[in-house]
């Protein structure tokens, strides 16, 4: 496929070196959504070329612009994909994928190819990367790593721009729930498994 490859260039070429967000990840979410898109009845170049775009514009977590990344991401990528010899029609899907796939904005994507970009991009949030990536971020926001008085959040609603720990009762831990596709959740369930052997292993240390 040269226009994805032309694409992936194009991309590498543009992506910022958020800790979180790097191109390292839009690689991993690539080959998360060549899992997925095996099991399901989808466009595979559509859904790696949402991949590709989906994070090209970025902001900071603690960056009131950040909920708008996704939008802004879509923009910017129906631009650069009608460069690449993409039709309209293709334009189209990958951009309401891209535009839908993000937390904060609270959609499920309307097309099975913006659900498995969903799944994929969820999927790097969980498990041993996920807990690679939830340390970074909160270092690079200079936050504690948890709540001395109630680290688990037993007794509190998890704050987690106040402390790291709490991203996973925040959202984390709840993404198994919203996958959407069978692969998608089969996937998630060992990754949380994962997550919840460490923070058990946490409790034990602190």
């Amino acid at each position: 496929m040269t226009s994805l490859k032309n694409l992936q260039k194009e991309v590498q070429s543009r992506i910022q070196n958020d800790p979180a967000h790097d191109y390292s990840h839009i690689l991993r979410v690539y080959k998360n959504a060549q899992k997925i898109a095996k099991h399901e009845k989808a466009n595979s170049k559509l859904v790696l070329a949402a991949v590709l775009l989906h994070d090209i514009i970025q902001f900071p977590k603690s960056d009131p612009r950040n909920k708008t990344a996704s939008e802004k991401s879509a923009i910017l990528a129906k631009k650069i994909l009608q460069k690449h010899d993409f039709e309209e029609s293709e334009i189209a899907i990958i951009c309401d994928a891209i535009r839908d796939h993000s937390y904060s904005r609270g959609k499920t994507p309307q097309t099975i190819e913006g659900k498995i970009l969903q799944d994929a991009d969820r999927l790097d949030a969980l498990g041993a990367i996920g807990i690679a990536r939830t340390f970074s971020v909160g270092g690079s926001e200079k936050r504690p790593i948890y709540n001395e008085s109630d680290p688990f959040c037993r007794i509190r609603k998890p704050d987690d721009n106040s402390w790291t720990v709490d991203h996973f009762y925040r959202k984390l831990l709840l993404l198994e729930k919203k996958m959407n596709t069978n692969t998608g959740k089969a996937l998630a369930k060992k990754r949380t498994k994962l997550m919840m052997n460490f923070l058990s292993d946490l409790k034990q240390e602190i």
